[in-house]
């Protein structure tokens, strides 16, 4: 069995709270890996896999996460039943996860309402509000907004540390990659075709004579959606959801991450860290490739 140390330090810094415990529960290192790291992230980005070994400790009970973040690294213990050689497809949501930011938020800020709608953001991914109410409350307070805004916004979106390597990877391993996100499509489509990802899913922003109507048109992208959308892909592919990676950071990711055979939170709420089988919280979204085996060079 290991655990998955990542850090933004081109070299492993000590791990004081780390080794302390594992001296302290009598769980031995065997064995420590020095993983590759892309070459683009190779001066902020450093890898290893630790094997252990105790006849005493669960180490899959224990809270690895935690331990890392005394340390200002990810650790995460490799489950041995993860099938992490024959990932098929990979999904994402959008916001907070590909791209730094949370586009109805910029939206808003445009619109003039912008901590208002920030704040019910931030209680909506904490899981203290029911996202689909919520979001037709923020999407209210953007009534009148002058459509071409967001087509402004998209071209200067920032992304996510990590977020291309990551894809690149994916791609060149044949996975297919998909964004399923409760933000908007102008958006997903733009970060998209930018990270050369294969297809995108999301809310579409209804617009009459070039203004905001402050409504989205129908399904709404909430987690029952990401989840059976995710099922939905998996099942057209003819692959098993234990083929599937799903990468986010809300509340409304959990349903999707915990579906999928290899859920990944990345610098999300505590809601989602507590629930999500992986947790990235220092490093770039780029962290997830070291959960499914895949070593980018």
């Amino acid at each position: 069995m290991h655990i998955t140390i990542l850090a933004n330090r081109p070299a492993m810094p000590n791990l004081p709270t780390v080794t302390a415990f594992l001296k302290e529960q009598q769980i031995r290192i065997v064995d420590t890996e020095t993983l590759p790291v892309a070459k683009t992230l190779a001066s902020t980005r450093c890898a290893q896999r630790w094997h252990l070994q105790s006849e005493s400790a669960d180490l899959e009970s224990i809270a690895w996460s935690d331990l890392g973040l005394a340390d200002n690294v990810d650790v995460n213990f490799q489950h041995p039943s993860d099938a992490i050689s024959d990932i098929k497809l990979a999904v994402f949501d959008m916001d907070s996860t590909l791209i730094q930011c949370e586009v109805i938020d910029e939206l808003a800020t445009r619109a003039g309402v912008g901590e208002q709608v920030s704040a019910i953001t931030e209680r909506a991914m904490r899981g203290e509000l029911d996202f689909s109410q919520s979001f037709s409350e923020r999407l209210g307070l953007l009534r009148n907004l002058d459509a071409s805004t967001a087509v402004e916004i998209a071209k200067s979106l920032p992304y996510t540390d990590g977020a291309r390597e990551l894809i690149t990877t994916l791609r060149a391993r044949g996975v297919r990659t998909v964004i399923i996100s409760g933000g908007f499509s102008l958006f997903a489509d733009h970060v998209a075709a930018e990270l050369g990802m294969d297809e995108y899913f999301a809310n579409t922003l209804e617009a009459v004579d070039g203004l905001l109507t402050g409504v989205a048109i129908p399904p709404i992208v909430n987690a029952e959606y990401k989840e059976a959308k995710l099922r939905e892909i998996a099942d057209s592919m003819g692959i098993t959801l234990r083929q599937t990676l799903a990468v986010g950071d809300g509340a409304n990711d959990l349903k999707m991450l915990n579906a999928a055979g290899i859920g990944v939170a990345f610098r999300a709420k505590p809601v989602v860290r507590t629930h999500a089988r992986y947790q990235i919280s220092i490093v770039g979204v780029d962290g997830a490739l070291y959960f499914l085996g895949n070593r980018p060079g």
